[in-house]
């Protein structure tokens, strides 16, 4: 085509770059993917009949349920201990500074598992428990396995154990917030305290829900661990089951499917957070739900819309 056509407003046509390579490795994930379906199909060693019969019973569903209530009860531990080490830490006293640092240090360095065990034989240190006066007289004793059972010790372990990681999430949402900030909003006489719940934690937060929403998914398959001290969780009902039908693999595909179906719906609540969160921000990005995905490699991959689909792309970005 001429300069002069090109002057003079005519259509241009655009050919679309040929990507071969994508369609090669699109072949060869659909005939991976077929075998693979064939194999569960055809398989009779997964035993499929397992997942109808014991997947909605009463044991699986109550393992459900604590699973659940672990989950929730220790990231409520996590993220208000997290929060509160995390200012302790970027606190000026160097004493608040240096116990969140220590803390840190200890729960991060120590297995989880090892935690769960220990809070678990708690007895064995203390075998009761006080409340009184310090050095001074006792006013209630408490036998420690009475307070403490083993809900209890796995709560209070998974929940100590991700504050570590949540003080450190939480420090670096609030070091993401511009400390000039906090600078003028203390020349306009707030309190630090106050300039930290107006203005530095609500514009952190699109900086620590995203890995939060990820500890959360990583405690909901942690919590599978505290079936170690017998609490009647998801994967201990499982093995329960096992231990009287022998059916080892097909039942622990059974609780994958559960940890797998809850993931799920965290995930998609994580997504949703997140874009609340990012509201304002000048980046909306793509939809990141699994059919968002789906449909736009779809449109990505189709011969002509390599094109289409980046200029949607990017118009998205720019909402």
């Amino acid at each position: 085509m001429s300069s002069e056509e090109v002057a003079a407003g005519a259509e241009i046509k655009a050919v679309p770059i040929r990507h071969p390579g994508r369609w090669i490795a699109a072949a060869v994930i659909a005939v991976l993917a077929a075998m693979l379906v064939h194999s569960f199909v055809t398989n009779d060693n997964f035993g499929w009949s397992y997942f109808s019969q014991y997947g909605f019973t009463a044991p699986i569903l109550h393992g459900v349920a604590i699973t659940l209530e672990l989950t929730a009860a220790a990231m409520a531990i996590g993220i208000a201990g997290g929060v509160v080490l995390a200012i302790m830490r970027l606190s000026p006293n160097p004493m608040l500074s240096s116990v969140s640092w220590v803390y840190v240090w200890l729960f991060r360095g120590t297995p989880v598992l090892v935690q769960i065990l220990l809070w678990y034989n708690l007895s064995y240190l203390y075998p009761h428990l006080s409340l009184g006066i310090p050095f001074g007289p006792t006013f209630v004793t408490a036998d420690t396995n009475d307070v403490i059972s083993a809900l209890t010790a796995g709560i209070l372990a998974l929940g100590l154990n991700e504050a570590a990681y949540m003080a450190e999430i939480v420090r670096a949402g609030i070091l993401s917030v511009d400390a000039g900030q906090s600078e003028a909003a203390a020349a306009l006489g707030m309190t630090r305290g106050l300039v930290m719940r107006r203005i530095v934690l609500p514009q952190s937060m699109r900086v620590i829900i995203p890995p939060t929403g990820n500890e959360t998914i990583s405690m909901l398959k942690t919590s599978a661990l505290v079936s170690t001290i017998a609490v009647a969780e998801l994967l201990q009902q499982t093995q329960g089951i096992i231990n009287r039908t022998y059916a080892t693999v097909p039942l622990l595909l059974m609780a994958s499917l559960w940890y797998l179906a809850m993931t799920s719906i965290l995930t998609v609540g994580q997504y949703y957070l997140e874009r609340h969160y990012r509201r304002g921000s000048g980046f909306s990005g793509p939809d990141q739900t699994l059919p968002g995905r789906l449909w736009h490699a779809i449109r990505y991959i189709r011969p002509g819309n390599e094109q289409a689909a980046l200029l949607s792309t990017g118009s998205e970005h720019q909402r």
